[in-house]
């Protein structure tokens, strides 16, 4: 069986899941964009608003702080092990608290895996459902979505405990945004099914905010004491930051800059 029919070729706009998803369109088209909304995306938006510039990483472990060190960067720590002289973590709450740093490196097994991974072989944006807007808006201004100039969305999904791909509501419900942003902005743009798809099941949930919340990881996460990340993922379109990956760390882009 060929992996033509999984990469979607002949479609403008693709929609994939998860680290394989995008190892596997992310060499196929100019353009990834990742989506991780609770919570590596959404941080990205927080803290590229801020001014900081955003390495993805996909563990936090030794390697972590090593190369926290080698760029120059401060190292993001779990949500529950922040402290005065660590406020900086993947809960996009903390990071609205933090004082400013210039760089960050944000570990996130799976949409910051993703980013690092993809690295400089394809464009590589950050998207949410806080910044959907302005990434379909960056999109449609840069000429992708159509078939010589193909993007994939890519909802990163969560993890299982045995580590297989957990297909989540809230990243399905941001990837659907970026690409009805991005077909309400170019009409010529070519979808796929799956991208049609994804960007129906956005169009068509009336609240995609209380769905989230709702969702099993929005009442992981309240359950769990942060309902405020929930909160500011919920935010739609608040944020007009185009955060794009270059020199390894994401920053934003005005939606009319030229690549």
């Amino acid at each position: 069986m060929s992996d033509e029919w999984f990469l979607q070729t002949g479609h403008g706009v693709r929609f994939e899941w998860g680290p394989e998803g995008a190892r596997r369109v992310g060499a196929h088209v100019a353009c990834l964009v990742v989506v991780d909304v609770l919570s590596f995306t959404t941080a990205v938006t927080v803290a590229v608003e801020a001014g900081t510039a955003v390495h993805p990483y996909a563990w936090r472990d030794a390697t972590a702080a090593a190369y926290a060190r080698r760029v120059g960067a401060r190292l993001a720590v779990g949500r529950r092990e922040v402290t005065e002289r660590s406020p900086w973590s993947l809960s996009p709450a903390a990071l609205r608290r933090a004082p400013f740093t210039p760089r960050l490196v944000l570990p996130s097994p799976n949409g910051s895996a993703i980013a690092a991974a993809a690295g400089e072989a394809a464009t590589v944006v950050a998207a949410s459902l806080r910044n959907a807007s302005a990434v379909g808006a960056w999109l449609a201004r840069h000429g992708y979505g159509v078939r010589d100039r193909p993007v994939a969305v890519v909802a990163a999904g969560e993890r299982w405990p045995d580590g297989t791909l957990r297909p989540a509501l809230e990243d399905l419900l941001g990837a659907g945004a970026v690409v009805a942003a991005l077909r309400e902005r170019a009409p010529a743009v070519t979808p796929s099914p799956e991208a049609r798809t994804a960007a129906a099941a956005f169009t068509g949930t009336p609240d995609p905010a209380a769905a989230v919340a709702a969702c099993a990881s929005g009442r992981e996460l309240r359950g769990g004491g942060f309902p405020e990340d929930v909160a500011i993922a919920t935010e739609l379109d608040a944020a007009s930051v185009v955060p794009v990956l270059s020199g390894g760390a994401f920053s934003s882009r005005p939606i009319a800059d030229r690549n």
